[in-house]
């Protein structure tokens, strides 16, 4: 899927994962903790990016936004909602 891809492009660019392509990242992996292995500072430089590229609105520290960012997957369905 596009959207899964630019997301996952996304992730590289802004955080600087020189060793990773989109195709080392897993849509339905977790991007935090056992996952890809990214941290909360990552989670905040992702989410500026996010919500400028695709020009959507975040919550800061709800359990919502963590179920968003769970996944390149989660993402992509909340970002899908944001545009409808």
């Amino acid at each position: 899927m596009k959207l899964h891809n630019e997301i996952k492009q996304l992730i590289i660019d802004c955080l600087d994962l020189e060793d990773v392509t989109i195709d080392d990242i897993d849509t339905e992996a977790a991007l935090f903790g056992e996952g890809l292995g990214l941290d909360s500072i990552d989670a905040l430089e992702l989410g500026l990016a996010i919500k400028k590229q695709f020009d959507v609105k975040i919550e800061a520290n709800s359990d919502a936004t963590k179920a968003h960012f769970h996944s390149v997957s989660s993402l992509a369905s909340f970002i899908e909602s944001q545009r409808a």
